[in-house]
């Protein structure tokens, strides 16, 4: 990594992490930064206030991603600017997602205006058209089959993949009538659980730590984002 590129990542990493403590009560013990165009992801680990740990001891799950839903709302402006002033990036969009038992997050946007690269996955092809293959089956046990996917290695540990025209009838006609907070809660833990991990992991010859989702409905995408470990030797 160049050194201009290490300073700017050291600088959103400590400014996410001053942020998030300030709004949340608690900031997260680590945060990673990653920038490959056209996507940025800040992965957020030990991100758990103790109200927040109460709630989840409760049984208050819901509760506790409404309330961050509403923090997060409040935030993405503000963190789009700060983010073009520190690194110059155009953010078009931010998303992120929790894995609240692992106390993990992420945060992430397309870049504007940017030259996309897939990255290099290390894989052979065939393994590369196992990879997409086992995503487009999970699109399809939850969903349909997408009419496009494309899969980001942004590096050696981040995967993001992107599912473009997925949604069926229903849940565009949920979207329409601004059913989008309840489509979400209902899709996420069903999203994350067709994924097959066992099938990825020996694919990729890793262990996948964490798996996100989110969605852009206006857009009609999906993406999971796949937070591994090193690659077994």
């Amino acid at each position: 990594m160049k050194n201009n590129e290490s300073n700017i990542y050291s600088q959103i990493s400590s400014y996410m992490g001053r942020l998030l403590r300030e709004k949340f009560g608690k900031g997260p013990t680590s945060v990673y930064v990653t920038i490959n165009n056209p996507y940025i992801t800040v992965y957020l680990r030990d991100f758990l206030a103790p109200m927040e740990r109460v709630l989840l001891d409760k049984g208050e799950r819901k509760r506790l991603e409404e309330t961050r839903d509403v923090l997060m709302q409040e935030l993405i402006p503000e963190i789009q600017k700060e983010l073009k002033v520190i690194a110059g990036i155009d953010i078009g969009k931010l998303h992120y997602d929790w894995n609240l038992d692992n106390r993990t997050g992420i945060v992430f946007g397309w870049i504007k205006d940017v030259q996309p690269t897939l990255g290099d996955s290390g894989l052979s092809k065939v393994e590369e058209e196992k990879f997409y293959e086992e995503i487009n089956r999970a699109s399809q046990k939850g969903q349909k089959m997408p009419e496009k996917t494309e899969v980001f290695w942004l590096n050696e540990r981040t995967i993001l993949t992107k599912r473009t025209g997925i949604l069926v009838t229903i849940e565009q006609e949920l979207i329409k009538n601004d059913f989008v907070k309840e489509l979400k809660i209902t899709k996420r833990p069903m999203e994350k659980a067709i994924v097959d991990q066992q099938r990825l992991e020996k694919i990729i010859d890793r262990k996948i730590l964490d798996t996100f989702v989110e969605w852009d409905f206006s857009e009609d995408i999906g993406y999971f984002i796949f937070v591994t470990g090193a690659k077994k030797e």
